[in-house]
């Protein structure tokens, strides 16, 4: 069990809101056990999620519904049992995982601005698929390194006025982002002023990170801070989870302890 005050900035992450079981065992999967043949054992997955606060009913629930999804398998090894994450399992983290673990440094700098004719319009999961936001109908915004679908028109500005932040920020997640903000300074806080932080507490912690992280920017496109309202905090969580995760390095399963 975590001790102060890094159980403080585990009640910080814990008590945000959408908590659900079943998508944080993705984010545990996803983020210590991502690659083919990575297993997190039964205990090691127990005293983790009990650290979190989540009851082993609720994980055994869990698990099973992971499993008819084809996101989880298990497997008995003895008295334990082995877990891991299924090809498409893998294959799903993989895909989200630039968008999560993106350093802010690594934003494009330069932009795109398309106009799609009616007859050539594609959907807008295709165009994302080619590095496309939808803005409004029709229009779209890329990096410069993606490349345009034949015949639309490519404009690439130098600047983006505000009023297009209109077209697309998601005012619903505004307060989530300044609550999540609000909690990752306060884990900050605690990581720098902690004497000790063990494997299990990095687990812990960087779990925490990355879910509440995760649940809110995969809901919609990476686009130029410029874009974005001056108190949108969405680039500043980045900076945020950034730092935390390069002072809390995914640890070594074998390395938990379970006392």
């Amino acid at each position: 069990m975590l001790t102060k005050p890094l159980s403080d900035a585990v009640e910080a992450l814990a008590t945000l809101k959408n908590q659900r079981v079943w998508s944080l065992l993705v984010t545990v999967f996803g983020d210590l056990a991502q690659n083919d043949g990575d297993v997190i054992e039964g205990p090691v997955l127990s005293v983790l999620m009990s650290d979190i606060g989540i009851k082993a009913e609720a994980t055994r629930v869990a698990l099973h519904r992971l499993r008819n999804d084809g996101w989880i398998n298990s497997v008995k090894s003895g008295r334990n049992s082995l877990h891991s994450l299924t090809a498409s399992g893998r294959k799903e983290s993989s895909a989200a995982s630039p968008r999560i673990y993106g350093h802010p440094n690594d934003a494009p700098k330069h932009w795109h601005l398309l106009i799609m004719g009616s007859t050539s319009a594609r959907s807008r999961k295709a165009m994302a698929q080619l590095g496309f936001a939808q803005l409004m109908p029709r229009v779209y915004l890329g990096p410069r390194d993606a490349t345009p679908p034949e015949g639309a028109l490519v404009l690439s500005p130098t600047t983006l006025p505000p009023w297009l932040a209109e077209q697309f920020e998601p005012k619903d997640l505004a307060k989530d982002y300044a609550e999540l903000h609000q909690a990752l300074q306060r884990v900050q806080n605690a990581v720098d002023q902690a004497a000790l932080i063990t494997p299990r507490d990095t687990a812990v912690l960087r779990c925490l990170i990355v879910h509440n992280w995760r649940r809110l920017v995969l809901k919609h496109p990476e686009l130029p801070r410029d874009l974005y309202s001056p108190g949108w905090l969405g680039h500043d969580c980045r900076s945020l989870v950034s730092s935390l995760l390069s002072k809390l390095p995914k640890p070594d399963l074998g390395q938990i302890s379970l006392e």
